[in-house]
């Protein structure tokens, strides 16, 4: 309505608003901003200015961000601080600089736990970590602080890292507003309503509008075909879109070529390799495995991409192996997308950022190949590269040099590098044990990625085709909003002595049970309990289905089952005796023995050239020559059946195994004594396990009952027997459920107090009665070191500072052991052999033997009350960090194991973090001061490099 149609009492009230609105601090934040701000993004803003906190779930690209930026205008304008938070340090590193290109340096801090930039500035930037941290040091820099923003809340479902956001969201002051910026997740109604019951006033602002629509293509061999049918509007398809004809008509041609559904290549696993066409080396990329179909090249998908006009593009590849792999085909295949000027500006963006690595470094990296493949407009982006390199591949995609970036799953967090297309190679991934199909969440999360906010009118999804590949289920996939957050709080050591030396116990489990896993939990109980009456009445005509007119068939059954299990049993014992004997011929072994090493990569003759004396922790590692001059010591895994003796030979007198001539000569008569070696042993894998079958009383006693059941004669018998499996499988998942439901109410106080249990047991916490008589715990000084002890492993480290178990190691043994207790080697790097300086009994061999020995220890009281345990230690790194700690060269480093540059510096970061606890935790003077002196070992070259 126009004001002329206003009387003058309306127009006067109408023109106050106006000049208060003008006054507003949103106001005058829209003033500094290029752009226009969305309806959702003026929500989320208003609630902020109005006092409330507020949640924003809105789409990857949608701008959400923005609502975190007014939070640090309304800080700066009301003299308070603001605390930017984020999961990642590649994240706060980003949004550092874009803060301090709005407010200036001298406004802005950097904190990362390894990076302190002006901390005690206004607004600081930080990785969550580092808030909580501070949170239970009752830091003074929180005092004035007035907003919380946590970008990427929704990682509060990770698994290790997530239960973070929650401590933080629990433990932050009521009178700080929280700002929670999260993608566009199902539950967000759910999640608001716990923010709200724990933070008070809380805002739910939703959005599921993309700005930059998205469209939905499959590329197939020869041509780009879009995913729905003409008349679908791709931004809203709902439920069952009708698809593409044309692409159904070339999924149909491509099954008619074998690789339709319930093929025999099927899945694209397996096979003979793809001739360069996908993944590297046969690794992480699809393999082929039909002369009928050969999947598109990765260099003409790029140029298929080109030629529609749909780079730049991030093309997602779920393996580290297949990203480096496609960048070497297109190198190969001269694909070049640069041109003379850009390639020229790239040189020198490169040469300019990695200026201070060392030259004899840059081989070692892939430097060269690194950067000519830059130059040419083509990068891959995953955990194992430098950070370094990653940073520039960053800011050369986002200046829009880069055309072409074949990443990991990684990528999809945060990190600012829109793209005009996305493309995914396939629609499974590896989750840490299995192959499994993405979801509708991650195929959102991924795909967000594609369309520029201002550049792009809209941004576009390409599937591949590839063996397997659905239409129908792509569709599902990509018309799903289904994004649902699921809490994965769990109570820590750390946290528990935290919050009794704070509250107390009574009051820590209050507030524990406040947390987002409780909310979750009590709600879920409904339909936890819906489900076990349909699982009650499956049971009922399971049982109805196995009747036997002969006798009971549970009975049956249950003497079946007792048979397998006492089977599987004997085969682990037959396993474990097998050891211990390999274990023994180790033991037995003499100097001149020549044995025969039966199995492994390294599998044939040596001779013995030093006994086994002692046993560490990998068990009797007699010192042998090889008949290729290899002297080496050789443990069970190398030989996990055990040596055979064949023959014996002189070994002179003073052998030196450093000696090339000594050791040509002793390995020469080691091959002329071969020839005269007994026939080689025979494999005893079956002998042993039917031996002990065969004598087993129990297991005999079991099949007798089972011959004269009954129900053994009869016909239907294995018809029964699959459905008394069928009873058998649900009625221990109906079991289990019955546990979950029964255990759904105040689940996580329960495990807080089998947590102060196993604490109070240690003398971490020690019972005290009050004043008024309540019966209550107090933290020891023990508890105080583990108060500033944030490892996942922090009782572990706990125990061995309180145990004196690293208190004679030098810095750089002391930091190969603190790495023990951090690293976890992905799947296909662990080292069957890792090899420990100075010996399983020099220093740091013994202290890595009592630091399992405590492991062991703690596993054992932890599953007696049944609290979930850290895997075991892993002794990958041992040898690496030692080395680097040493000062020995990135090279040597690196040499011999199967570690990425980009791992070994983020494995040395999380290392530096624990030692730097270390320095300020540690009983023991020479414990903290080896900690300070291995920080600054670890913290040179390739692990200082950093883009702050």
């Amino acid at each position: 309505m126009a004001d002329v149609e206003l009387s003058p009492a309306e127009r006067y009230a109408a023109s106050r608003r106006r000049a208060a609105a003008s006054r507003t601090e949103l106001a005058r934040f829209r003033e500094l901003l290029g752009f226009q701000l969305d309806d959702f993004q003026v929500a989320g803003c208003e609630a902020l200015e109005s006092g409330r906190g507020v949640l924003v779930a809105a789409p990857t690209g949608a701008g959400k961000t923005v609502v975190g930026e007014f939070a640090v205008h309304l800080a700066l304008a009301g003299g308070r601080k603001a605390f930017y938070t984020t999961p990642i340090k590649a994240l706060s590193n980003q949004k550092y600089g874009d803060l301090v290109r709005r407010y200036g340096p001298d406004q802005v801090g950097l904190l990362t736990g390894d990076t302190t930039v002006n901390g005690d500035a206004p607004v600081v930037v930080m990785t969550t970590e580092v808030l909580r941290n501070m949170l239970y040091a009752g830091s003074d820099a929180l005092h004035g602080l007035g907003f919380v923003v946590m970008d990427e809340v929704h990682y509060l479902a990770d698994r290790f890292r997530g239960p973070v956001w929650e401590e933080v969201i629990i433990h932050l002051p009521p009178e700080v507003q929280l700002v929670s910026l999260s993608a566009t997740v199902s539950n967000a109604e759910e999640f608001g309503d716990w923010l709200e019951m724990v933070r008070g006033d809380t805002a739910v602002v939703v959005s599921e509008h993309r700005p930059v629509p998205l469209g939905q293509h499959v590329l197939t061999r020869d041509s780009l075909l879009d995913l729905y049918a003409g008349h679908v509007d791709p931004t809203a398809p709902g439920p069952n879109p009708p698809i593409n004809p044309d692409l159904m008509i070339a999924m149909r041609r491509r099954d008619r070529e074998g690789f339709g559904p319930g093929s025999a290549q099927q899945g694209g696993r397996g096979g003979r390799g793809d001739r360069g066409y996908r993944g590297g080396g046969g690794r992480g990329g699809f393999s082929g495995g039909s002369a009928g179909f050969r999947p598109t090249p990765r260099f003409a998908v790029i140029d298929i991409l080109k030629d529609q006009g749909l780079l730049p593009a991030i093309v997602f590849i779920f393996s580290r192996a297949g990203c480096q792999g496609a960048v070497s085909q297109c190198l190969a295949a001269g694909v070049r997308l640069t041109s003379p000027q850009q390639e020229e500006q790239i040189r020198a963006i490169v040469e300019d950022r990695c200026a201070t690595i060392p030259p004899e470094d840059l081989q070692v990296l892939g430097y060269w190949e690194w950067s000519e493949a830059l130059a040419r407009g083509v990068a891959a982006h995953h955990a194992g590269m430098l950070p370094l390199f990653k940073e520039t591949v960053e800011e050369l995609f986002s200046r829009g040099l880069v055309q072409v970036v074949f990443a990991t799953e990684t990528l999809a967090l945060g990190i600012n590098m829109p793209a005009r297309s996305v493309v995914l190679e396939k629609l499974v991934k590896w989750d840490g044990s299995n192959h499994v199909d993405m979801t509708p969440g991650e195929y959102t999360q991924l795909t967000g990625r594609a369309g520029r906010r201002g550049i792009d009118t809209e941004g576009h999804a390409v599937v591949v085709d590839h063996p397997g590949l659905d239409p129908v289920a792509l569709a599902g996939l990509a018309s799903k909003r289904l994004y649902p957050l699921r809490s994965s709080f769990r109570p820590t050591y750390n946290m528990a002595v935290n919050l009794v030396a704070q509250v107390g116990r009574e009051r820590a489990r209050e507030v524990l049970e406040t947390s987002f896993a409780q909310f979750q939990a009590d709600r879920g109980v409904v339909g936890l309990a819906r489900q076990a009456q349909s699982h009650t009445e499956a049971l009922d005509g399971y049982a109805q289905a196995m009747k036997c007119h002969l006798g009971d068939f549970a009975e049956y059954a249950g003497i079946r089952r007792g048979i397998a299990d006492r089977e599987a049993h004997l085969t682990r014992e037959a396993g474990r005796e097998r050891r211990a004997e390999a274990m023994r011929s180790l033991e037995e072994v003499k100097v001149g023995d020549v044995v025969e090493i039966g199995s492994g990569r390294r599998a044939g003759y040596a001779v013995v050239l030093e006994p086994a004396m002692h046993s560490g922790f990998d068990g009797p590692q007699p010192l042998v020559l090889t008949t290729d001059r290899q002297v080496r010591r050789v443990s069970v895994a190398d030989t996990p059946g055990g040596v055979r003796t064949v023959t014996r030979i002189k070994v002179p007198k003073g052998f030196n195994g450093r000696n090339a001539p000594s050791r040509r000569d002793l390995a020469a008569k080691l091959r002329e004594a071969l020839p005269d070696v007994a026939a080689p042993r025979h494999g005893r894998r079956g002998s042993v396990h039917n031996g002990q079958s065969d004598d087993d009383a129990e297991l005999a006693a079991l099949r007798r009952r089972l011959r004269a059941h009954p129900c053994h004669g009869c016909p239907d018998r294995e018809e029964h027997a699959r459905w008394a499996e069928r009873w058998d499988r649900l009625r221990r998942e109906h079991d289990a459920l019955v546990k979950r439901i029964e255990g759904r109410t105040s689940s996580i106080a329960r495990v807080f107090d089998r947590i102060c249990d196993v604490l109070q047991q240690l003398g971490y916490l020690v019972p005290v009665t009050t004043d008024d008589g309540r019966a209550e715990v107090r933290v020891t000084t023990e508890g105080q070191w583990l108060r500033r002890l944030y490892a996942e492993n922090d009782l572990l480290v706990a125990e061995c500072l309180r145990r004196g178990a690293w208190d004679e190691l030098d810095p750089p043994a002391l930091a190969a052991a603190v790495s023990t207790v951090v690293y976890s080697a992905r799947r296909d790097d662990r080292d069957a052999e890792p090899h420990v300086p100075g010996g399983p009994q020099g220093t740091l061999g013994r202290a890595l033997d009592e630091t399992v020995r405590i492991w062991s220890e703690l596993d054992d009281i932890e599953s007696e009350r049944t609290i979930e345990s850290t895997g075991p230690l892993d002794m990958g790194l041992v040898e690496a960090m030692h080395r680097w700690a040493s000062g020995r060269s990135l090279d040597a480093v690196l040499k011999g194991t199967d570690l990425a540059a980009g791992d070994f510096v983020r494995w040395c970061k999380q290392v530096i973090d624990l030692l730097d606890q270390l320095s300020k935790a540690a009983p023991h003077a020479r414990v903290r001061e080896s900690a300070r002196r291995g920080v600054v070992a670890l913290r040179r070259g390739v692990v200082s490099y950093s883009s702050i």
